[in-house]
């Protein structure tokens, strides 16, 4: 991999995810910041502070906590509900054609240290009330810092390396992780039908424990970015119905897709008719699209009847923002019933997630 490639196009590129990814997939010699003892111990003496004046509970199926200079060195330009993406004469032509493009309306830029990221997302996550299903190469000090606001899982990269099903079945026996994902093998080209996940399948069902899969939105013109180990990315896997064999072998395993298969709606409705365990979130749409965009293709599920299986997802990385731009553009959608909006942003991963009154009456400061 070239790294001043990807520096360079996580500085300036349009599309958040082509600047994102790639730490999942490949090694990197970046030098990376570290969170010390210190940050976490102040932090777990905030966050986990619930109080009765807190507003209702959220929430987040799909955060990471992440290094600040895992797309490269921070600040990270990230550019949000896009109106009109540049067009490229040829594939080959994409990656210059983005470079040069200076479009961008929304901009956000990312934290700079590991403890920034940290404590502004943990800042939002108590001022909103937030609970989140997080996994990352800094999970377990976000988990020390936060313990009952993080809910710890299990990532599956796509170029690995990844654990094996047997430790995968150990590390998640421990309990130490209560969720699996996300999976992002997408990125490397490989469908959920793929013999190699075959055995992750069957030890997740085993286990009862909840899934997350990534079927959605790659960066735009991935098989044509330089250096990224993407040229497998298919436009067909955005299909949800490659995960459907794998529910018909596995009809006990509780899964959600992640980003909700965008933009395959008529292919998920057909999915999440037929299977009525698959659930899913809305990470990443809620931020990458137009508000149009985003409201026309949540309001086809909910049109559809399966309003009561959509769940918030940030896919908070190294933006903190990201979790009040997700929530607020639910909150704010008029189409939406009060009793849909606590659906989708709590009420539905609750259920998901199996949690015990207990819990539930935590969260609600009870």
């Amino acid at each position: 991999m070239e790294t001043n490639i990807l520096i360079m196009n996580c500085r300036i590129a349009k599309y958040f995810s082509a600047c994102l990814v790639f730490l999942f997939y490949t090694a990197t010699s970046l030098s990376q910041t570290t969170l010390n003892k210190k940050d976490v111990e102040n932090k777990a003496s905030e966050i986990n502070t619930t109080s009765k004046t807190n507003p209702l509970p959220i929430i987040d199926m799909h955060m990471h906590s992440n290094h600040a200079n895992f797309a490269g060195p921070p600040p990270i330009p990230y550019c949000i509900h896009v109106d009109e993406w540049p067009v490229s004469a040829t594939g080959a032509e994409w990656f210059e054609t983005l470079m040069k493009d200076t479009s961008c309306k929304r901009l956000i830029l990312s934290q700079k240290t590991d403890a920034d990221v940290m404590n502004k997302t943990f800042e939002i996550m108590r001022r909103r009330n937030v609970y989140a299903v997080s996994s990352g190469r800094l999970i377990e000090q976000w988990k020390a810092a936060a313990p009952d606001r993080i809910i710890s899982s299990l990532a599956y990269r796509g170029g690995g390396p990844n654990p094996s099903p047997d430790s995968v079945r150990k590390l998640i026996g421990s309990g130490k992780y209560k969720v699996f994902g996300e999976i992002m093998a997408q990125y490397a080209g490989t469908p959920p039908n793929d013999p190699s996940l075959a055995p992750y399948w069957a030890v997740l069902e085993e286990l009862n424990i909840p899934v997350g899969i990534h079927i959605g939105p790659t960066p735009m013109g991935a098989p044509y970015w330089p250096g990224t180990g993407w040229e497998k990315v298919r436009a067909k896997l955005h299909s949800p119905l490659l995960l459907e064999e794998v529910l018909i072998k596995h009809p006990r395993l509780r899964v959600y897709i992640m980003h909700a298969a965008w933009p395959m709606i008529d292919e998920l409705l057909a999915l999440m008719w037929v299977h009525p365990q698959v659930y899913v979130d809305i990470s990443g749409i809620n931020s990458d699209l137009n508000n149009t965009a985003f409201y026309n293709y949540i309001k086809r599920i909910i049109e559809a009847g399966f309003g009561n299986r959509i769940m918030f997802g940030s896919d908070q990385m190294i933006w903190p923002e990201l979790l009040d731009i997700g929530i607020d553009i639910i909150e704010k959608a008029d189409f939406l019933t009060p009793k849909q909006k606590r659906d989708i942003l709590y009420n539905n991963a609750a259920r998901f997630l199996q949690l015990s009154k207990e819990e539930i009456d935590r969260h609600h400061g009870k």
